[in-house]
């Protein structure tokens, strides 16, 4: 159904070109939108005109149209008047606000389809036969992107992402939950990943400054067939949580630079407990202080180089090859090796999805 505001704009709009008065009701005489003021008085003679076989009908000097979808009536329009002119203008009206009815219909199917292809609610068949009837290509590039913003049903946020791609008639703006708002975008030749990472950003500045809001923004590959459009949802989504576990700091983040997260994400939480028991003797990476924390993490930052670590952290470099050493002691682990320095690595990646799930857990309750 048309908002009242489009059916207000759209008779306004009218009024504007040919100075005449509308007035759109539904089917029980409630007024939708007007230019004048007195509609409400005509109730009783639009529930007859509701129910005569007419089309259209001169009453009490107004003409009366009958708005249909379909062969099903929807609204009734008033034009102020009873000359052929008034008469003319009226079926104008009537003719734009059905075919506005069509567009608006076209548009919920559009968006349906596009939510059961996104949850894999369709047959590989029903994929091509709908996306026909609708008009959608099926084997041009697409990438999905999804926005999650900070109050579920950010209705400012969902409007600002769909004006800022209305005029690209293959893209698509929707939503299937409360928080998250999906778009299923067309990947143009020699678009690259680094394209897609701009348009992220472009997302997030104009909901910061338009709508106000902070978001984030995660994007799965590059599909290149509408039944993979899934997957590329799929990948967003984990991209969204695997950036929240290990790359909270970031606002946007794509599935191909996930690296080991997306592995470590789709571990066992056993197998991820028995490990940790394995590196760390039953110890937590939690119980080092903050010192040897920030000299690790500092460490791994600066690709394992004692002496570009020593300068970003203002000690003397055997310094830090003895909070190394001490380390090496506690773990077994000396991070001046790679094959030890990965290990560790992967421990405190695993450390910190177990205290993700963790959280998420108690959420759930």
């Amino acid at each position: 159904m048309i908002s009242n505001q489009i059916l207000q704009t759209t008779i306004e709009g009218l009024k504007g070109i040919t100075r005449i008065d509308l007035c759109i009701c539904d089917t029980e005489g409630k007024v939708l939108a007007t230019t004048f003021p007195d509609a409400e008085d005509y109730e009783s003679s639009i529930l007859a005109f509701v129910d005569s076989p007419a089309d259209s009908q001169v009453i009490q000097g107004y003409q009366f149209f009958k708005v249909l979808d379909e062969h099903q009536l929807e609204y009734i329009l008033l034009a102020k008047g009873g000359s052929d002119d008034v008469y003319m203008v009226g079926k104008l009206a009537a003719f734009q606000i059905q075919s506005l009815l069509v567009a608006y219909k076209e548009r919920f199917d559009k968006d349906n389809f596009i939510k059961n292809l996104l949850l894999d609610n369709l047959l590989l068949v029903d994929i091509y036969n709908r996306a026909k009837k609708l008009h959608i290509e099926t084997n041009i590039k697409r990438v999905v992107f999804i926005i999650e913003t900070q109050h579920e049903k950010d209705v400012n946020a969902l409007e600002t992402v769909r004006n800022l791609f209305a005029a690209k008639t293959k893209d698509f703006v929707t939503a299937v939950d409360e928080k998250n708002i999906i778009l299923v975008k067309e990947v143009k030749e020699g678009e690259t990943y680094e394209d897609l990472e701009k348009t992220a950003n472009t997302v997030l500045d104009m909901l910061n400054t338009e709508a106000m809001t902070q978001v984030h923004v995660a994007f799965g590959t590059i599909v290149s067939e509408i039944k993979e459009v899934s997957r590329s949802y799929k990948e967003a989504k984990m991209a969204m949580d695997v950036g929240k576990i290990f790359y909270s700091n970031k606002n946007v983040v794509a599935y191909s630079k996930l690296g080991i997260g997306r592995l470590i994400y789709q571990l066992p939480l056993p197998l991820c407990r028995m490990f940790i028991k394995e590196i760390f003797d039953g110890k937590s990476p939690d119980d080092f202080d903050e010192e040897t924390l920030t000299t690790i993490n500092k460490f791994f930052e600066n690709s394992l180089n004692v002496s570009e670590t020593s300068r970003q952290l203002y000690i003397h470099r055997n310094t830090l090859v003895y909070r190394l050493d001490k380390l090496q002691k506690s773990t077994g682990l000396d991070l001046r090796v790679f094959e030890d320095a990965i290990t560790f690595k992967i421990a405190l990646m695993v450390v910190k999805y177990m205290k993700y799930m963790k959280y998420m857990e108690n959420q759930d309750y």
